[in-house]
């Protein structure tokens, strides 16, 4: 059986890494991007090029960051009032990436897609052929659900499932989870007589795990990073969930 101590190594050397970023890492309550803690992440992802992984950005935030331009002060209830703000956000969100990666001379290829895209193989080579041609020209892949056109029915869930495709799709080495929980725990974490979960080596380890809602500008509880990490694993792929800010 592997050991935590083997994922952490192959996860710490991986030269394929595919990092999701939750809304709540980069956006901030009543809407509008955390410029500060994205260019930590990028910073971060940076120290992995360097030294010499591929690392492709899952970055969500579309929503939260299209609140504040638009005048909006809480998150959207109806879905084309949360489409009308992801068509803004998208905008603010790849600019702001931009930026970021600017600041190390590299180019930001922003790549949207729906559950129907990975959905069809035609459309799933496409974007295959896409990322790993930005791979080659040193751009950063920033991946993101294409929410104005995806429904509810639809909907991969904070791209969390998004992020176990798009790692199946490229043969990733490790998934990297981040959002503003740290790890798994047995109870609330909110509570505080919660025990990490430090390591899953298979479905008796969840047991009592919590799976609750998402964050208040995002839509990705635990349940879907849990789904998201079973898609991963079936492909052979580890995955670290850890916060942001860690």
């Amino acid at each position: 059986m592997t050991t935590e101590r083997e994922l952490r190594r192959r996860i710490g050397t991986a030269r394929r890494v595919v990092v999701k970023i939750g809304s709540s890492a980069i956006t901030s309550f009543h809407g509008g991007i955390r410029r500060a803690e994205l260019d930590t992440l990028a910073d971060v992802c940076q120290t992995r090029m360097t030294g010499g992984s591929d690392v492709f950005v899952v970055s969500s935030g579309a929503i939260g960051a299209g609140m504040a331009p638009l005048g909006m002060t809480t998150r959207p209830a109806t879905l084309s009032a949360k489409q009308a703000a992801a068509s803004v956000g998208q905008l603010e969100l790849a600019r702001a990436w931009g930026d970021s990666f600017a600041r190390y001379d590299r180019v930001v290829g922003q790549v949207l897609l729906t559950a129907a895209d990975i959905g069809r193989r035609d459309s799933a080579a496409n974007a295959q052929r896409t990322l790993d041609r930005l791979r080659t020209l040193r751009a950063v892949p920033v991946i993101n659900e294409n929410d104005t056109v995806a429904t509810n029915e639809i909907r991969f869930g904070d791209n969390d499932r998004l992020a176990a495709l798009v790692a199946h799709l490229i043969s990733a080495d490790a998934l990297i989870l981040l959002s503003d929980v740290d790890a798994l725990y047995d109870s609330d974490p909110r509570k505080g007589d919660a025990t990490a979960v430090t390591m899953v080596g298979g479905e008796g380890d969840l047991d009592g795990v919590v799976a609750g809602a998402g964050g208040a500008l995002g839509t990705g509880g635990m349940a879907s990073k849990l789904a998201a990490a079973r898609l991963a694993a079936d492909a052979g792929i580890p995955v670290l969930l850890t916060s942001a800010e860690r």
